[in-house]
């Protein structure tokens, strides 16, 4: 059972995009789904965040639902609500609007009783970009497993 701390993480978002700046944000959950976060049954993988409206939605966040819920349960798909103040959400309008920054979430955590949502505000990778991120950490790597070993 999680009770503090880091609920899910996306690296997938860390390997897809540079990661221009961070902006924490609340996120509107029914009961049974913040059962299910609590035991860390949370999949943060191919989900954005879309600002149309002068709302912050969440789409594509798969939250399991609870098994010793009722029929009342959750939708695992379902579109979330972000909570945020009306100037960061006008924020994030106007970053979105500029060629090539898309909203990804990156964390999910608990943040006293309530859970809190890292947004990062991203800018997508090319493949060689890819290749260099990949390659840089294998020489990292290489570098430490060969210091590891001389200082043995």
């Amino acid at each position: 059972m999680q009770k503090s701390g880091l609920i899910a993480q996306n690296k997938k978002a860390y390997h897809d995009y540079f990661v221009d700046d961070e902006l924490e944000a609340g996120i509107e959950l029914v009961g049974t789904e913040v059962k299910s976060v609590r035991l860390g049954r949370v999949n943060l993988k191919d989900s954005y965040i879309s600002c149309k409206t002068g709302e912050a939605i969440l789409i594509g966040m798969h939250i399991s639902p609870y098994e010793q819920g009722s029929i009342y349960n959750h939708e695992p798909l379902r579109p979330r609500r972000l909570l945020l103040h009306k100037k960061e959400i006008n924020k994030l309008i106007g970053l979105t609007s500029q060629e090539g920054l898309t909203l990804i979430p990156l964390k999910l955590y608990f943040k006293g009783q309530y859970v809190k949502l890292s947004i990062g505000i991203c800018r997508g990778k090319k493949n060689y970009d890819k290749r260099a991120a990949l390659a840089d950490r294998d020489a990292k790597r290489n570098m430490d497993r060969a210091i590891k070993e001389r200082y043995r």
